[in-house]
């Protein structure tokens, strides 16, 4: 007999929620979630509550400009940390302002995000509340959702393409990195935003001495794209989503 789906319910903002307890449980979450697949991901990593307002101005364009049209334009979903900060609550924002209808899916660690009837209710940080779904994962630290974004992203995309972006970020962005590597996703790394996408793109160019960067850098799968230049972001997106992109 199959599994019964995993119950969903609403948040406040209206996106709607799943807890999962095993990676069994993905699929099903999907399904409770009512979100189509297979469709093209985007996973979206890099820098949280270091990335101050100055930084978030400077990656917008990025977002505004190529992350969310491409997404739009090829029914992608987008799937991120989901929490309000850093380069989530950039992407939430750009989608509130474009009136996009874009699947932004938050893989966010159940014990520190702030739930209605289920989260801790203190020493808690928000979700995103211009995302359109969550899958909430066991944990209780930050960096737990890790392997968890690439589960989601795979699940989601099935047979079809999906491409990881690096923006800024720590210690935590790496792992996510080797996690896409190890998933043979190709990685658009922003050098330029600042951090680990800076590093990565030292590694790319033989300048860093972590022995960690390098080995990602010798995957093959990472790409440098400059921070300011959002057509060159669209460009690489279409190109490692097997896309055409618009005339120019």
């Amino acid at each position: 007999m199959a599994e019964a789906p995993l119950a969903s319910f609403r948040l406040d903002g209206g996106a709607v929620a799943v807890t999962v307890t095993t990676p069994a449980d993905v699929p099903r979450a999907i399904d409770a979630l009512g979100l189509d697949v297979p469709r093209p991901v985007l996973v979206v990593v890099g820098g949280a509550g270091a990335l101050v307002d100055g930084d978030l101005a400077r990656l917008q364009p990025l977002f505004d400009e190529a992350l969310l049209p491409v997404a739009d334009r090829l029914g992608a979903a987008v799937v991120d940390g989901g929490t309000r900060s850093g380069v989530m609550r950039a992407l939430g924002e750009s989608r509130a302002r474009a009136g996009a209808t874009v699947a932004l899916v938050g893989v966010a660690v159940a014990g520190i995000v702030r739930v209605p009837d289920v989260g801790p209710p203190s020493d808690v940080v928000e979700l995103e509340p211009h995302h359109t779904h969550f899958v909430l994962v066991p944990g209780t630290t930050w960096g737990e959702e890790s392997p968890w974004l690439t589960l989601v992203a795979r699940t989601l995309a099935g047979p079809l393409p999906s491409v990881t972006v690096v923006l800024n970020g720590g210690e935590i962005t790496v792992s996510d990195v080797a996690n896409s590597v190890a998933a043979d996703r190709p990685v658009l790394v922003v050098d330029g935003s600042g951090r680990a996408a800076d590093d990565l793109a030292a590694a790319l160019n033989g300048a860093a001495s972590d022995e960690r960067l390098h080995a990602l850098a010798a995957s093959g799968l990472l790409t440098v794209v400059p921070v300011g230049q959002p057509a060159a972001l669209e460009r690489a997106l279409d190109a490692a989503l097997g896309a055409e992109g618009p005339d120019e």
